[in-house]
């Protein structure tokens, strides 16, 4: 124990962190941490579900510590491994800190149930994850600056390299910072990116442009706790404001400059909107880390602004230049991206991939992580080990230049299905399936099994060569034999649109609302594979063309569904009518058939007519009628469709609510 206190000392000498992996029971583990805690002093905060020291935190809550720092941490993965809270406490963590991971039996470990498998691999009960543990075991084994500690092993600890002296930064602005700040100071317009990995100052140095500007900034981010760092260092400069709030009332936008602290978690949609009122604008965002923002933000985002202007933040401030924990969880969680800025022009060949390449997955995740800038560690977990899993790699020579991941759905029992389509039921899973069933027509739909592609990327320097399409032709051939359909879920736009179409898919729903996430309406588009599937491909074509001209005027872009003819209420209409007023079928779903209830009924029905006829808000409708909420409104609106079913034909509303009930 000595030993190790003398090489935490140097660890904190140098301005560097470590991983130490204690593996064996938990009894004997936790006994191990009881003697650490005692020899070495620190913060030792606890990050599990079963907290064994004062300082704790559970991996769900870990999101709550970041702006914090803490000096050595235990990280219990005994039960199970969150992937996403090991990385964040990392970044959490000191220079001359400690990682302890706990971890079972260290060879029976890739055998064993992870319970954080329960929350990515849409399986009731914890899995295995073989492949994800073996890979994490070999980048340690591999690691010379981490060691493993083994019950009934002593503990040797390895030679670790002599470092120089480190040298904590002082509130000054690094070198570094200092060339961004002079040349922030120049701009008279437009917009500047800068962009590091975590641990290079961004916030700090956004927090000194405002400090040292002259005019105002207003600060805005995901949520206000993220931009504690940059709060220090504005000072009394600080002004923050919500995205939301800046949308509303541009009027309280009258600033020099908007300060957005890690830009890219906003949707895009809304980041365009906030750039257009201001003059100059900073944006910091972290390019690989456990947020999964990854290079997508470059390339889907500020490729498109004008006038934009990048930088980048390289050297460490928190802890050493090469610090051995970033090293390893980097190798870990893959965020060591790969270079897309060449590519070999060499022919394409197309590949399925099973899950035990890791190698090929590796680059695989890469590219997607490069492509999308929000694919996560939670994605490379269920991309190893989750059931259900599909890939095709499209290789020019060594280098991936394509990634299609693939994943099954549906397969539902009858009554499952049909208490999915009723509300009454949204088992685990089954995205594309679900919401079939849930906002479709069909009660079925969710018996029949689909193929959904959940992520397809092209290196950029490869695109516009038809891969893409190439790929989902690979997965049309290979999804024949055992599936009814192909799917795809994706933010709506006229560009994403476009590419489906090409491939061969057709267009069965578009939501009302836009998605947090994206900005954009949610699509839904299938490629039918089987009769089954054909059939319920055009059976939900028509649905949503029929329903187009209610739909619309939800939606504040056009799409690309001609109107069918309209058409009185059909037996399809009064069964899904029956599902909204008897059982939980949401109103987004049910817009055709209940405009074409208003249509035929000569009730008042002045709850529905206010929401659905006149697109009021729920909030203008409530105080309209004097309901109490959201809840309040939609059960009105459920009883006003009863008794106009009743009004029209009592027997037939009456043998459908038993029909729909008994679902429940």
């Amino acid at each position: 124990m000595e030993q190790l206190r003398q090489v935490t000392s140097g660890m904190a000498s140098s301005g560097v962190r470590r991983m130490l992996v204690i593996a064996g029971d938990a009894t004997w583990s936790s006994q191990q941490v009881d003697l650490l805690v005692g020899q070495i002093p620190g913060d030792w905060l606890w990050v599990g579900v079963a907290p064994e020291l004062p300082l704790n935190c559970s991996p769900s809550a870990v999101r709550t510590l970041l702006g914090r720092e803490f000096l050595h941490a235990v990280f219990d993965a005994r039960s199970g491994l969150d992937a996403e809270a090991l990385a964040a406490v990392a970044g959490t963590l000191k220079a001359g800190s400690w990682l302890v991971l706990l971890a079972p039996d260290w060879e029976r470990w890739p055998t064993l149930p992870d319970a954080d498998s329960s929350r990515w691999s849409d399986r009731p009960q914890a899995i295995a994850t073989p492949n994800f543990i073996t890979h994490l075991q070999q980048c340690v084994l591999a690691d010379s600056e981490s060691f493993l500690w083994q019950q009934h092993h002593p503990l040797r600890l390895p030679e670790f390299s002599v470092r120089p002296e480190w040298h904590p930064a002082n509130g000054a602005p690094e070198q570094e910072q200092a060339d961004i700040l002079a040349a922030l100071h120049t701009h008279s317009s437009g917009v500047a990116v800068v962009t590091a990995p975590r641990g290079r100052g961004k916030s700090a140095l956004a927090g000194m442009l405002i400090r040292s500007l002259e005019g105002e900034a207003i600060v805005t981010a995901p949520t206000r706790a993220a931009t504690d760092v940059l709060a220090i260092h504005a000072g009394e400069k600080f002004n923050f404001v919500a995205p939301d709030s800046l949308l509303i009332q541009p009027e309280i936008a009258a600033a020099d400059w908007l300060v957005i602290d890690e830009a890219a978690a906003l949707p895009a949609p809304q980041l365009r909107k906030l750039i257009a009122l201001f003059p100059r604008t900073l944006l910091t965002t972290t390019v690989q880390g456990y947020e999964g923002t990854g290079r997508g933000f470059l390339l889907k985002f500020c490729a498109g602004i004008d006038c934009l202007v990048r930088y980048t933040l390289s050297t460490p401030v928190r802890w050493a230049a090469n610090d051995p924990l970033e090293n390893l969880i980097d190798n870990i969680l893959l965020f060591d991206e790969a270079d897309i800025t060449t590519v070999t022009v060499s022919a394409i060949e197309l590949n399925a991939v099973e899950q035990r390449d890791s190698e090929q997955l590796q680059q695989m995740y890469r590219l997607l992580s490069g492509a999308h800038y929000r694919t996560s560690p939670l994605d490379w977990r269920r991309m190893l080990d989750a059931p259900g899993q599909h890939f095709i790699a499209a290789s020019a020579d060594d280098d991936t230049v394509g990634a299609a991941w693939l994943v099954e759905e549906g397969g539902l029992v009858d009554d499952l299905s049909r208490a999915v389509w009723a509300g009454f039921r949204r088992p685990r899973g089954n995205l594309v399936a679900q919401s079939l069933a849930a906002h479709g027509g069909s009660p079925l739909a969710a018996t029949l099994r689909g193929l959904r592609v959940t992520r397809i990327a092209v290196h950029p320097l490869r695109q516009r060569q038809q891969i893409g399409q190439q790929m989902i032709a690979m997965a049309t051939v290979l999804a024949r034999r055992s599936f009814d359909y192909l799917s795809v879920s994706f933010g709506y736009t006229d560009e994403l649109w476009t590419f489906w179409e090409s491939c061969g898919f057709v267009l069965v729903r578009v939501g009302s609302h836009k998605e947090a996430s994206s900005g954009c309406y949610t699509a839904m588009a299938l490629l039918p594979l089987s009769e089954e599937g054909e059939a319920l491909t055009r059976y939900e074509e028509q649905r949503l063309a029929r329903d187009i001209t209610w739909l619309q005027p939800w939606i504040d872009e056009p799409l690309p569904v001609i109107p069918a003819p309209e058409a009185a209420l059909s037996h399809d209409d009064w069964y899904e009518l029956a599902g909204f007023a008897f059982a939980h079928r949401p109103v987004e779903a049910c817009l055709g058939s209940l405009n074409r209830l208003l249509q035929v009924s000569e009730l008042p029905l002045n709850a529905l007519r206010s929401r659905v006829q006149k697109r009021l808000t729920t909030e203008q409708v409530c105080e309209r009628l004097r309901l109490s909420g959201r809840k309040a409104l939609l059960t009105a609106m459920r009883q006003e469709v009863e008794q106009a079913l009743d009004s029209l034909d009592k027997p037939q509303s009456e043998a459908l609510k038993a029909a729909v009930t008994k679902y429940d």
